[in-house]
């Protein structure tokens, strides 16, 4: 399970309140392209007006927002950094040269003043991180600032404004400075200006003069054009949802990429110099300083033509079947609190309408599907087969799926974990005198799976519309994929398999679907349907359409939702969402497919995929795949439209405050998720409000 996935250490705060790496370049893009028919709205009403020369703005750790004002060009001492209190900046810091960009980092702002960089603490006390003499090559402009998550400074030097002199520093502990690259090394710094954190290992930067927009290797110091035509561009920023804004200072644009390989589109003009944009999550806002007209303005982090809804669902959580009992269930051990662990919900298929609910400890659980049910039946019991460990709980008994012809053959499928570092999937059957019991007597081992680390297992297992058996395995675990699962064929990890179970071939409990995309491949796996997954958790057949849909837990900054095909590769671990990750990363590339849908971990830490639904008791919910967040427990329903190819819809869900480990689907359609609970009381469904 995904609960306890190693991500580094939690991500850090951008200028605009975001992680400070969310806003990497994950485009390619050719020339700029201007779609027809967007045309200049009327902009709105700015934020907060009189400022002298105001260049960066960001929304600090407290949430308000701050913007540095240069003052007078050339003259130090009257720059400063304030603070926006209702429609007033007022002073934070003062005192300062040239403040042009800054980030926030923990509890500081950091600032590029002209030619050193400054921190400010909470009560806006100014010390210097670099001072002039800290550069290896004296600066002449230092312009923008971008923050990693674990607080590695990089700060643009602008040079003489005419071409020379271009170039990016590092600034790491105990502010050693040094080069990463400059006009020597790379050509294209010509006036490098806006600055962004791409991973740990890359850096996006566009330059003023040639309006060009590179990614960087930040080891070598090389980079490559991606993106050219934003005029004098400045500012760079991504939004939690990985959309790309941009501004360009002289032609006062702002443009918006919506996803990787789009065409940038106009999303405001008007300003008289658009400097340096930032986003305002809380609030879902692009935050433009105009420098000339001395306003900060506000405007909705949208693309226009292809808007996403993210209106509330007018909807709840609600406790379902409260008065349940679950039978053989001890809330206590010996003084020691054992809470329930509830990871499938599901049904037989057979007609039945009975819920299937299996623990994660070990017990399979049946009980009519009636909200006044009050006591459980155990279906299956192999507690004692299975490993479940609280301080590495992503083990235990994982995955639950019956037969397309349960009715006619009684076969139902486990995915468990019966040892240490040891995965199995297991076929079983009902006993032939109670429909309520399984018999435990009648495992048949299928297939078997060692890891080289304890998380990361995956764990779904679930019947296509083709009849097959589709089984989502997580990379091994640790973190980084350091054996490099994901992209290996010849390894099970990192991969969804393939398995026809109503036959044997080969020596084998299953046989192989004959098209299965890796069956004449060469030292590839022929189990494996599709791959590239960090840890798939978790996966469902949308049974309208027959689509497989997923959601991959990312490790540093993003989560992603996938739409899973035949041959898939989805990219881990040389991206992440829809982003390059680690040293090996890389842009879009055809043989990769992109996620539908990501957030990053200002949004939520740890992806709980769910189901599309389709029930009829709440039908406000039609056509919706339902998903969560374990960490911040927030819940939402998104809506992708097949013609379009895109997400139209994401719509947040008030939630309970609960963790959501897993959701699951009833025979009617009905869709319910699951925490861990002291109580019993674990399994929630959706409804309208009380007395609405």
């Amino acid at each position: 399970m995904h609960i306890t996935s190693p991500r580094g250490r939690v991500a850090a705060r951008s200028p605009c309140g975001d992680t400070a790496l969310n806003r990497s370049p994950w485009f390619f893009l050719a020339a700029m392209v201007l779609i027809p028919n967007v045309s200049a709205a009327e902009l709105p009403k700015p934020l907060v007006t009189g400022l002298k020369n105001p260049e960066s703005v960001c929304v600090g750790p407290d949430g308000r927002i701050y913007m540095t004002v240069i003052g007078a060009f050339d003259k130090d001492g009257d720059g400063a950094v304030l603070v926006l209190d209702g429609d007033k900046a007022v002073p934070f810091a003062t005192g300062l040269d040239d403040p042009k960009g800054m980030v926030a980092f923990k509890d500081s702002l950091f600032v590029a003043d002209k030619k050193r960089v400054v921190r400010i603490d909470r009560k806006g006390k100014v010390t210097v991180v670099a001072d002039e003499k800290a550069f290896p090559i004296p600066p002449i402009f230092l312009n923008d600032l971008a923050v990693d998550e674990m607080g590695m400074l990089y700060v643009s030097d602008s040079g003489d404004l005419k071409g020379t002199g271009g170039a990016i520093f590092k600034i790491g502990p105990k502010s050693k400075v040094t080069l990463v690259a400059d006009a020597k090394t790379n050509p294209a710094l010509k006036i490098p200006n806006g600055l962004l954190n791409d991973g740990m290992s890359h850096l996006l930067f566009v330059d003023s003069m040639s309006g060009e927009l590179h990614r960087m290797t930040i080891a070598s110091g090389k980079s490559e054009k991606i993106a050219d035509g934003f005029g004098f561009g400045d500012g760079l920023v991504f939004d939690a949802f990985g959309r790309l804004f941009v501004s360009d200072w002289k032609g006062g644009k702002v443009w918006v990429i919506a996803r990787p390989g789009d065409k940038p589109i106009l999303m405001a003009e008007g300003f008289k110099s658009a400097a340096d944009i930032c986003y305002d999550r809380v609030r879902n806002r692009i935050l433009v300083p105009d420098m000339t007209a001395g306003t900060v303005t506000a405007i909705p982090a949208q693309v226009p033509g292809a808007e996403v809804d993210d209106s509330p669902l007018p909807l709840e959580p609600e406790v379902a079947f409260p008065d349940l009992e679950w039978t053989g269930w001890e809330k206590d051990d010996k003084g020691k609190l054992v809470p329930l662990r509830p990871l499938v919900l599901t049904h037989a298929g057979d007609g039945s309408n009975r819920v299937f609910v299996a623990i994660e400890q070990g017990t399979i659980h049946v009980f009519p599907n009636d909200q006044k049910a009050a006591k459980t039946k155990v279906f299956l019991d192999i507690h004692k087969k299975v490993r479940y460990d609280d301080k590495e709980n992503e083990e235990g008994l994982l995955g639950l799926c019956f037969h397309p012809k349960y009715k006619e053959n009684g076969e139902f499928f486990v995915f468990y974990n019966p040892k240490r570092l040891t995965t199995v999937i297991s076929r079983f059957k009902v006993s032939k005198d109670d429909p309520d019991r399984a018999d435990p007597s009648s495992e048949e081992e299928l297939f078997r799976v060692e890891r080289p680390y304890w998380n990361h297992a995956g764990g779904t297992i679930v019947f296509g519309p083709d009849g097959y058996l589709y089984a989502a395995f997580g990379d091994g675990g640790l973190g980084n994929d350091p054996h490099e699962n994901g992209q290996n064929l010849g390894t099970f990890l990192g991969k969804v398999l393939r398995f026809d179970v109503d036959h044997k071939s080969d020596g084998k409990a299953y046989a192989i679907p004959k098209d299965n995309p890796f069956v004449d491949r060469k030292g590839a796996k022929p189990e494996i349907w599709c791959y590239g997954l960090r840890n798939p958790w978790r996966m469902a057949f949308d049974r309208k359409t027959g689509v497989l849909w997923t959601s991959d837990v990312g490790q540093n900054l993003y989560e992603e939702i996938d739409l899973l095909v035949s041959g898939g590769n989805y990219g881990w671990n040389r991206r992440e969402g829809l982003h390059p990750f680690g040293a090996k990363g890389t842009g879009p590339k055809p043989e990769f497919v992109e996620p539908i849908w990501e957030y990053n971990h200002d949004v939520g830490k740890s992806l709980t995929g769910g189901n599309v639904y389709r029930g009829t008791r709440v039908p406000e919910l039609e056509g919706y795949y339902l998903y969560a967040d374990y960490v911040t427990n927030k819940l939402w329903a998104l809506k992708y439209d097949e013609k379009l190819k895109r997400v139209v819809a994401n719509r947040p869900i008030p939630d309970k405050g609960v963790p959501v480990m897993s959701f699951g689907e009833d025979e009617p359609g009905d869709v319910y998720f699951m925490t861990y609970t002291g109580s019993g009381r674990g399994i929630y469904r959706f409804a309208k409000p009380m007395g609405k």
